[in-house]
């Protein structure tokens, strides 16, 4: 089975200026080189063929019959590659001349697509050479001493693949830069892959902005965009180029060239196409075809890429948590500002000056607790109106509940400890429950006496109440149903459990009270657990949440694609086996992916009934949000799609 990974490729080979010879193989060992390295498609810089900095010599026949001839040798020379590729040339069409960017792939040229915008401004001069593309597509005819070629020329033009699934487009330089690109015409009327060929020179800090630029219109586009740039071999009468090309796929840099490193070195990324085409489906924006556009197939398919090829090394195995420290940190802050905020104007609408939350010494209620303080801070209301509650049981540990207490203290917030033991065992005796029997029954009259002392004592004056639960839970349904699972307002609901260490890190980072540094470091180094069965015969934790529904790394990887990105089991298992090679077997990323299936689809009827929560990141669970499904769907296609 493959999965719609394309390799994709930018190359700005060695050339001599006004040479078509001698550029036109470099361009040849270029697509050999690229094809050897299974990529699928190749784009080079503008004019390559030629050197974009020709200036009026493309007003001279002999370069463009040069041109012309190059281009038919270079298609000639890779007949046997099945690399789709795309060069630039001067094009001759009836009186005008045109900068053109040529599709190519197995020894012929399928279509001719000229620059639609013609700087004239500035160091450039364009105007004085090349004419604006026309509308409308029309057929060039080169003619050979064998036959007569006909390649349609115009801008509105796509090359697909067989399956429909690839459909690439091309602009020229300047046209990615004016304010309406014909690449946002391309990708909606279906282009997923857009290629710029383009001479764009050095200037101080123009390398930032460029990055930038193409990373912003990868991601307005939905699209993967490869940039290649002309090299330093251009001439220098009065510009610098330097060969900055760039991948990028949906606002996410792939791969950049360095500066002035680029001569005869490709770069390369494989990009998954099914993620742009969900991002399509999803996006609805994404239809407004206008019927202009001709769809060539191309003669060697693309997208068909063996997964076995495909470089996976740089695959986050964290996908909701950066990896460079920096970004994490901003990240960190972003969300934590979002939630805080979100409780802030809920204070604000209900003029709530207090607010209850049940408090473990647990991560999940550590992170809604200091959310809490950093709401009331906003506010500018008095701290003693958050109520922590902490209420131990048969499972609470010395651990926990000293962490509960100090951070609580050292806030200088309203703290209240009630013990449930007494109410927990009247209840058992109510309902014939021996409390030797620790089953389900035995948990969940914990979790909900705690909900039913928060709610109670909510009511009694003491505002609302703050629920803690996080995402990871939402999604596996690792919540008691009117327990734990209900609140009048959730701060962390769109928090996966893969980040919410990170959140009280920040908090840990950032504060000068070294007992609330020193508490909070505590608790990101204390087991997941509800603490809901007795402790070992040492104190200690004896429940462990990730003995019994498994890692929440894997569940937060398996989370993130199935409903980020829509994909298949088994693609999520190919993609996991990869990113925890070093961790976990694939028997033990399979038996957890059928755990988390089932357990996704059966816990639905409890994200259904949620209470209110804001959304801070790519993924939420919310029925009146991102998520709508039916609590009785099956999950039996999608458990039965891992019968590997």
């Amino acid at each position: 089975m493959k999965y719609n990974f394309l390799r994709i490729a930018c190359a700005s080979p060695e050339l001599k200026v006004a040479d078509c010879v001698f550029n036109s193989q470099q361009i040849v060992n270029s697509v050999k080189e690229a094809d050897s390295k299974k990529a699928e498609i190749l784009v080079f810089p503008e004019l390559c063929i030629s050197s974009y900095s020709c200036s009026d010599l493309f007003l001279q026949n002999t370069i463009l019959e040069s041109s012309i001839k190059s281009l038919l040798k270079i298609c000639a020379e890779t007949a046997k590659t099945k690399i789709l590729f795309v060069v630039g040339l001067p094009v001759r069409f009836g009186a005008e001349l045109y900068n053109v960017a040529a599709f190519c792939q197995s020894g012929k040229i399928l279509a001719f697509i000229p620059k639609s915008f013609i700087p004239n401004y500035s160091e450039f001069y364009e105007a004085r050479w090349f004419s604006s593309a026309f509308k409308g597509i029309k057929n060039y005819i080169i003619e050979t001493e064998k036959e007569s070629i006909s390649i349609p020329f115009g801008t509105d033009i796509l090359i697909s693949s067989k399956d429909g699934c690839v459909k690439v487009a091309a602009e020229i330089c300047e046209d990615l830069w004016v304010p309406l690109s014909p690449s946002t015409r391309h990708a909606l009327n279906g282009a997923n892959v857009i290629l710029n060929l383009s001479a764009s020179n050095e200037i101080v800090g123009k390398a930032e902005y460029r990055k930038n630029l193409v990373a912003s219109h990868s991601a307005k586009t939905l699209s993967v965009y490869a940039y290649a740039n002309a090299c330093q071999d251009e001439s220098t009468t009065d510009l610098i180029f330097s060969g900055h090309s760039i991948i990028c796929s949906n606002g996410t840099l792939c791969a950049q060239s360095e500066l002035f490193e680029n001569r005869n070195k490709i770069i390369y990324a494989d990009v998954d196409i099914e993620k742009i085409n969900f991002d399509r489906v999803k996006t609805t924006t994404f239809s407004a075809t206008d019927g202009s556009y001709v769809e060539i197939t191309a003669p060697s398919d693309i997208g068909c890429k063996s997964n076995d090829d495909i470089d996976l090394s740089v695959l986050n195995p964290y996908p909701f948590v950066p990896q460079d420290d920096l970004k994490r940190k901003e990240r960190c802050r972003a969300i934590i500002d979002m939630q805080a905020n979100g409780l802030a104007k809920r204070l604000r609408h209900t003029n709530t000056k207090e607010v209850v939350l049940g408090i473990s010494g647990g991560l999940d209620s550590t992170l809604a607790l200091m959310v809490c303080n950093r709401a009331f801070e906003i506010c500018g209301l008095d701290k003693k109106g958050i109520n922590a509650i902490t209420m131990p049981c048969f499972g609470t540990s010395v651990r926990t509940r000293k962490n509960a207490t100090n951070l609580a203290e050292a806030l200088g917030i309203t703290f209240k400890e009630i013990v449930i033991k007494d109410s927990v065992n009247q209840h058992f005796a109510d309902i014939g429950h021996d409390p030797e029997v620790h089953n389900i029954a035995y948990e969940n009259c914990q979790a909900r006496e705690r909900t039913q002392v928060l709610m109670d004592y909510s009511n009694d004056g003491h505002g609302f109440v703050i629920g803690t639960g996080d995402l990871s839970e939402l999604a596996l349904g690792w919540c008691t149903y009117n327990g734990d699972h209900m609140s009048m307002y959730g701060v962390n609901t769109s928090i996966p459990k893969t980040l919410v260490k990170y959140l009280v890190q920040y908090f840990a980072d950032e504060t000068d009270n070294k007992i609330i540094h020193d508490t909070l470091m505590d608790i990101i180094d204390t087991p997941v657990s509800p603490e809901l069965l007795p402790l070992d015969k040492d104190g200690q934790i004896a429940q462990k949440t990730e003995d019994n529904v498994g890692p929440y790394i894997l569940h937060d990887f398996f989370l993130y694609n199935a409903v980020r990105f829509g994909f298949s089991p088994r693609k999520i298992f190919f993609l996991a086996c990869k990113a925890f090679e070093k961790m976990y077997d694939a028997a033990f990323i399979k038996k957890w992916l059928v755990t988390f299936y089932k357990r996704f689809f059966s816990q639905q009827f409890k994200r259904s009934c949620m209470p209110d929560g804001a959304k801070v990141g790519t993924i939420n669970l919310s029925p009146r949000g991102d998520w709508r499904m039916p609590s009785d769907a099956s999950s039996a296609l999608w458990t039965g799609d891992l019968d590997l």
